[in-house]
């Protein structure tokens, strides 16, 4: 979902909890400021007890989460790892729609009749197993049972999965954007590691109006999974880039935002068409009549 730079020093935050709040706390955690790098629950298989460890590149307000949160916030300073990596490597794959996300330790374990993805933990965010990333591997596996899309614009394109899965699905151009290089190098890799390196072209923009994403513009799909603040904030530009008929899908984004973010939209010709919810987490499919 979002691009990391895990360059140290890396601090976390650790807030023990029940599980039940586990949940709502990795929300808050990811909406408070600073953004975390990742945000992880650490649960114990035969107690009610959990962990919500979130991670940063720059030193957070232990005092401001706790109010944020609810609960006490202990904030360490960590030794020089590349921690991303670390808290994702053996994380088990991920089913959404026709998709099956894998590691290289899972290669053994794809089965027949999906399409496989093989993302490796890294510098860049999203390897499927965030409720958003896998909200969308979903939208687009039942966008593909309706229609083909012939021009694709993903925004925010961190490993590059929505990117990579919307080539394997129609074998046609497809933009993959961010404003990290890290996350675009991230994606070249994964592309070509995919078998699909010669059909998505990744940019370092910083948003829609970049020169290359407007010269390909208009869209028939854009794929837009970053938070609600960007999502309002990008909602004048994201809307001038989709095509007549095209079709726009809105993510990271909790529940009680979706109509605030809906708002930003309508006014420029798009309707909602379809909402997608896993766990606090929204999708939002929206198209232009």
């Amino acid at each position: 979902m979002r691009p990391m730079n895990t360059q140290p020093p890396l601090w976390k935050a650790s807030v023990p909890c029940k599980k039940i709040d586990a949940p709502d706390i990795v929300a808050a955690l990811e909406l408070a400021p600073p953004s975390p790098q990742a945000v992880l629950i650490q649960e114990d298989p035969f107690k009610d007890n959990g962990m919500v460890e979130a991670l940063y590149d720059v030193m957070p307000d232990g005092d401001l989460l706790s109010r944020i949160v609810g609960k006490a916030v202990h904030v360490q300073l960590l030794p020089d790892a590349d921690w991303i990596k670390l808290s994702q490597e053996g994380l088990p794959p991920v089913r959404a729609g026709r998709f099956f996300v894998y590691g290289a330790h899972d290669a053994g374990k794809v089965p027949h009749g999906v399409i496989p993805m093989k993302i490796e933990a890294g510098q860049a965010f999203g390897t499927g197993h965030h409720e958003t990333t896998a909200l969308c591997l979903s939208v687009l596996s039942a966008l593909a049972k309706l229609r083909r899309y012939d021009n694709v614009l993903d925004i925010g394109c961190g490993t590059g999965l929505l990117a990579i899965g919307a080539a394997k699905l129609w074998r046609e151009p497809v933009t993959a954007s961010d404003i990290d290089p890290i996350a675009i190098e991230v994606t070249r890799e994964n592309a070509v590691a995919n078998g699909v390196g010669p059909l998505v072209q990744s940019v370092v923009a910083d948003g829609p109006m970049h020169p290359i994403l407007r010269t390909l513009a208009p869209y028939d799909l854009i794929l837009a999974n970053i938070l609600a603040g960007p999502l309002t904030r990008l909602a004048p530009s994201i809307s001038h880039i989709v095509a007549k008929g095209g079709t726009l899908v809105l993510s990271g984004l909790l529940h009680w935002q979706e109509i605030l973010v809906l708002s930003y939209y309508r006014p420029h010709g798009l309707k909602l068409v379809d909402t997608r919810r896993d766990g606090s987490w929204s999708a939002l499919v929206l198209e232009r009549a």
